[in-house]
């Protein structure tokens, strides 16, 4: 099973399994990583929004328009910032590593 690996504000790593068709989102309410997910992935928030490591950045397909425009209520947004309720795992995902932004 693919494993991916959530980093918290404080560094700490936590390597987790990631079935393939879950979401971040998903995983990381399956895990107890703390990750909101406010409307439940419908793309109606930003509140699971995720840092993705820059080295698997290129690996995922390119944000929606609708996500995008989500984005755009996220606290401190960066180059490689999504939506964890938009990433679905797939094998070619396996080892993903995401780090959890500052909330406010």
């Amino acid at each position: 099973m693919p494993r991916m690996v959530f980093v918290a504000q404080d560094g700490t790593r936590s390597e987790v399994e990631a079935p393939i068709g879950l979401s971040v989102l998903e995983i990381a309410h399956k895990h107890d990583i703390d990750l909101e997910g406010a409307c439940e992935g419908s793309l109606a928030c930003a509140t699971c929004h995720v840092v993705v490591d820059p080295a698997w950045a290129d690996r995922l397909a390119t944000p929606t328009e609708d996500e995008e425009d989500m984005l755009d209520l996220a606290f401190g947004l960066q180059k490689t910032s999504r939506l964890g309720c938009q990433i679905v795992i797939t094998e070619a995902l396996d080892g993903l590593v995401v780090h959890l932004p500052k909330t406010a």
